[in-house]
């Protein structure tokens, strides 16, 4: 393994690292004077990787394109494996520097190729040698340090690395060292998987977390050695790890193809731990595992992420889904059958398509997934008297919030349709009762006026689809529908004049909302004609006083508000008054629709 160069040896530092070496090998009886000793070696190290070595190194600055001379690091880190493996005081030299020495040889590992593989077997020689439990507490601590950017995936593999193999080597009290372990190597996982690195240190970034897998492999062979409540507990703790690394290698700068394998690895921990998609998807698999433990809901934050990831990793990659043992179709038919696991899955999907950080692809995954589960038979209300939807509307209504978010920032088109797409069949599937309130929540909560217009108009559709409800029933004036239909026309009269007449006071602004003014108008014309021809089937929400305050107070305001902004560009011949001009003259033609309908309609009474 000789390294040796003859202008190397008359390099001064690597004969002070040698005579600092020999010092600590020396048997002291002052615990002052071996500190220093351990000092003085990790302060030559330093030294040593630090400062340019040759003057190639020294001249990179000016050229680009030259490559660093660390011959003298690879042999600095020989020296310190040649003092640990073959000094006649190996053991006592080993334990004098294992406190201090993994974090600077490590740090060292990730100057070149040939550093890296000296400091991978000197990582090992500790594991091997010194007590496991304090290793994993030294290792520990070496990776709560801050690194450079682009050498922290090849520092902290080396460390992982020594973490997986000494994992094996604890005898007794298992279940605390992990507990001690796992947060940390998370720590790590979640720094690094949002580094913005160049392409050449991706490869690190891949690499670590395929450590950090090895790492569960380790926690895996513990729990085969167990058994009772502490192996029950230990397979919850090993699957919720792996939740986590799922979201992490998910929400990381990875491309998909680079993460494929990686998640392919990790699935194949699921069953082991008792997970299913079933109960990953319904989000039942983490509550079960977690049991209420705040420190594992602190440890393993990103789980319910990783829960519906898994699954949609299954989606993406039919291997993946096979190889554990899993037919997602079958899963999915068996979401179906419960309303109650179906608006679990809803809610539980709001992880993936809300995050910022997920690929698109990821995102258009879930959301066919969100539409395969949506894809019903029969559509009848829920009959079960103990099944509580309100329980189920936070959750909901995040998710829907979610799909807003891929319609408004998906670059594709025919994403945004399927979002769209998706969005409509939750709408349509919410019992009508609570229906109206969560789209009025969607449209008062939005900060995009086309998306308040699309719901406005979603609004107008539904109240239609109960007009039409009412026609089939039109002999029974008792029907449950004629009910949601005068319900459903009422609401939305009070929805219009949210939008006409703002809260805050005042007309509408423009011509900012221009187009959920439109679509309000759209939907008062709607409920105007309906009343008007007498189609309503005797809903009669339009009375007198309210057509004077639609007449007076809304209508009245607006048009004074449009004609004045249309008076004052209609010379402006720009594109931006042009632009005005498009925006106002559909307003204004259903604007002029409205009052003529509303005049007429008090003309009647």
């Amino acid at each position: 393994m000789s390294i040796e160069t003859a202008s190397s040896l008359l390099d001064p530092s690597l004969l002070r690292l040698r005579e600092s070496l020999e010092a600590c090998a020396q048997p002291l009886d002052d615990g002052s004077e071996s500190h220093k000793a351990v000092s003085k070696v990790v302060e030559i190290l330093n030294s040593i990787s630090h400062v340019p070595q040759s003057e190639n190194d020294v001249s990179q600055y000016e050229d680009e394109n030259s490559v660093p001379d660390y011959s003298i690091s690879e042999e600095a880190l020989h020296e310190v494996y040649q003092c640990l493996s073959n000094s006649p005081s190996k053991q006592m030299v080993i334990d004098v520097l294992s406190m201090d020495l993994p974090q600077v040889v490590c740090r060292m590992g990730t100057l070149s190729d040939k550093c890296q593989k000296i400091a991978k077997i000197i990582i090992e020689l500790f594991v091997s040698t010194c007590n496991p439990r304090d290793m994993i507490a030294i290792l520990c601590e070496a990776l709560d340090v801050e690194i450079e950017e682009s050498k922290a995936p090849l520092y902290y593999l080396l460390l992982f690395n020594g973490l997986a193999q000494v994992l094996l080597l604890i005898q007794r009290r298992h279940l605390e060292q992990v507990k001690v372990t796992i947060p940390v190597v998370l720590n790590v996982l979640s720094k690094v998987s949002v580094l913005n690195l160049e392409e050449e240190h991706n490869k690190s970034i891949t690499e670590l977390f395929e450590s950090a897998v090895r790492i569960g492999g380790s926690i895996q062979e513990m729990c085969k050695n167990m058994d009772g409540r502490r192996k029950k507990e230990l397979c919850a703790i090993l699957g919720l790890y792996i939740l986590h690394n799922i979201a992490l290698i998910s929400q990381s700068r990875q491309k998909i193809s680079s993460c494929t394998s990686i998640v392919l690895h990790m699935s194949k921990f699921l069953p082991f731990c008792g997970f299913s998609y079933f109960g990953l998807i319904t989000g039942s698999d983490v509550t079960t595992a977690i049991k209420d433990d705040d420190d594992l809901v602190r440890c393993f934050s990103l789980s319910k992420d990783g829960a519906s990831l898994s699954v949609i990793w299954g989606h993406i990659n039919g291997v993946i889904a096979n190889s554990i043992g899993e037919k997602l179709e079958l899963v999915v038919k068996e979401i179906q059958r419960s309303w109650i696991e179906m608006w679990k899955a809803v809610g539980m999907l709001k992880y993936p398509l809300s995050s910022v950080t997920c690929a698109w692809e990821i995102k258009e995954h879930a959301l066919e997934l969100l539409s395969n589960i949506m894809e019903r038979d029969s559509l009848d209300e829920p009959k079960d008297q103990n099944f509580d939807f309100s329980s189920f509307v936070p959750s909901i209504f995040t998710t829907l919030q979610a799909i807003q978010m891929v319609m408004m920032g998906a670059m594709d088109a025919s994403l945004r349709k399927k979002a769209f797409v998706v969005l409509k069949k939750i709408i349509s599937t919410i019992p009508s009762s609570d229906r109206f309130d969560i789209l009025k929540a969607l449209i008062t909560n939005s900060t995009s006026p086309t998306m308040k217009a699309l719901l406005i108009d979603m609004v107008r559709e539904q109240v239609a689809g109960q007009y039409q409800k009412d026609a089939k029933n039109n002999e029974n004036v008792n029907d449950q529908h004629v009910t949601e239909a005068f319900s459903w026309s009422f609401s939305a009269l009070d929805l219009v004049e949210v939008i006409l007449r703002p809260p805050e006071g005042g007309p509408p602004p423009f011509p900012d909302n221009s187009e959920p003014v439109l679509s309000a108008l759209n939907l008062l014309r709607f409920l105007l004609i309906k009343e008007s021809t007498g189609q309503s089937n005797g809903i009669k929400v339009l009375t007198q006083q309210t057509l004077q305050k639609i007449y007076l107070e809304w209508l009245l305001p607006l048009r004074m508000l449009v004609t004045s902004i249309r008076t004052d560009n209609e010379d402006g011949g720009n594109e931006f008054t042009d632009h005005l001009m498009c925006g106002l003259n559909p307003v204004l033609l259903v604007l002029y629709r409205c009052i003529e309908l509303v005049e007429q309609s008090m003309k009647h009474l």
